[in-house]
């Protein structure tokens, strides 16, 4: 297994997404992020499935998961990663501009790492997702590092 995994996001928001590569390319980490657009194709990066069925064999350093997305919401694909056995380890940090409390409740319930609600000011976005980045990229150890 190669030492830079990837970080894998899962934003529809073209415009949140833009700002979250931006913040963690600009937090100079070297690790590659791959950027999909709903819960479908998060599942379908983590499971090597349709256009990612020839992926490389290991899980990504951390999933940067919004909550509200088209086809499959980010609170489906946290529950069915906690229910595989392959994934269920796999850090999970829910980025979601959802200050509901439902939505922070279920998210904990379902064994998320992290939960940050997306600030508005721009500065504080950038802030936040590079804090994240260098820590679920870096700095964290997870169960199982050999994939």
């Amino acid at each position: 297994m190669s030492p830079i995994r990837t970080i894998l996001l899962a934003e529809d928001s073209t415009a949140d997404a833009e700002m979250a590569i931006d913040a963690l390319r600009e937090a100079n980490l070297a690790n590659p992020i791959v950027h999909v657009e709903d819960g479908v194709e998060a599942m379908e990066y983590l499971q090597r499935k349709g256009r990612f069925a020839d992926r490389p064999d290991e899980e990504p350093a951390v999933l940067l998961l919004d909550i509200k997305m088209p086809r499959m919401d980010g609170l489906e694909v946290l529950r069915r990663i906690r229910a595989d056995e392959k994934l269920r380890r796999l850090p999970v940090v829910i980025l979601s501009s959802s200050r509901e409390e439902s939505d922070v409740v279920h998210s904990w319930d379902l064994g998320v790492n992290a939960y940050v609600v997306k600030p508005m000011d721009i500065g504080q976005f950038f802030a936040a997702v590079k804090t994240l980045g260098k820590f679920w990229a870096l700095i964290n150890a997870t169960p199982g590092g050999e994939g």
